[in-house]
């Protein structure tokens, strides 16, 4: 694939090994990449200001995916950006408050909002997000902000729990397990594809110049919208029927591993 010009990948469960930072190998890859022209692209979940600093050492090099498609930074700007308006955010919070052992966090461009005290909730979120307020009124934080999406915490897998209590509820938006134990809620054209398409555009690349990592279903459309997917040995298995073409996985560094083949 010697016109290849883009390589995006997710992160948690596909490139980053399980409870580990970046594998150090990726650096070294990344300056190959952009020697050749080619933008490595991390896309995930996580918030803008964590993935800057997760890859701080190759900004000027890479481009990213953030908040599961709500947004994508490249050449040092928002390119694209596709919020959850105000009313949708405040009818599904409204929904997930009445559940037990859910806690929503709201995630705007720069800072995501919580208004529990919950020490377990906000350790994991401590691990995961660089810029976090905890408010008294979340409501009022939702009107006066820029929100991408809602991310619910479920102290039970969420694909076993919050899943089943959400989906059936929240009409009319993007209600997506994104984790073992994280759920994302966001407006319908919101996902890792449309943010991949833009940025492609922005490159003026195509779809068959693009090769995409994934492990979970909120990694599909950004599959799809790439010319080569490949989903690791641990990826969801409804995920694995879909896409077929299997790597090694991240805990055996598969993305990786993949990446230096296709260099």
């Amino acid at each position: 694939m010697n016109d290849l010009r883009c390589i995006a990948s997710d992160l948690d469960g596909t490139l980053l090994p399980p409870k580990s930072p970046p594998p150090a190998e990726i650096f070294p890859l990344i300056d190959v990449m952009y020697a050749r022209g080619i933008t490595f692209t991390p896309a995930s979940g996580r918030q803008l200001p964590n993935l800057k600093k997760m890859f701080a050492h190759a900004l000027g090099k890479i481009a990213i995916i953030a908040e599961n498609g709500g947004l994508c930074w490249a050449d040092g700007d928002i390119i694209y950006c596709n919020p959850t308006p105000a009313e949708d955010v405040l009818y599904a919070l409204d929904i997930i408050k009445r559940e037990s052992d859910l806690f929503p966090l709201c995630s705007g461009v720069d800072c995501a909002y919580y208004d529990c005290d919950d020490r377990q909730f906000e350790e994991v979120v401590a691990r995961s997000y660089s810029c976090v307020r905890r408010v008294d009124d979340l409501e009022k934080a939702v009107k006066n902000n820029t929100i991408l999406k809602i991310s619910v915490w479920d102290k039970l897998p969420a694909a076993e729990h919050a899943a089943g209590v959400l989906i059936p509820k929240i009409k009319g938006l993007r209600t997506k397990v994104s984790g073992y134990d994280w759920l994302d809620v966001c407006t319908e054209s919101a996902n890792k594809g449309e943010a991949l398409k833009a940025l492609l555009q922005r490159l003026g690349a195509t779809r068959a110049q693009c090769v995409a990592f994934g492990d979970h279903m909120n990694d599909l459309e950004m599959l799809e919208a790439s010319g080569q997917a490949y989903v690791t040995a641990n990826a969801f298995p409804e995920l694995k029927k879909v896409i077929g073409n299997i790597i090694p996985s991240n805990a055996e560094l598969g993305v990786i591993q993949k990446i230096k083949e296709l260099l």
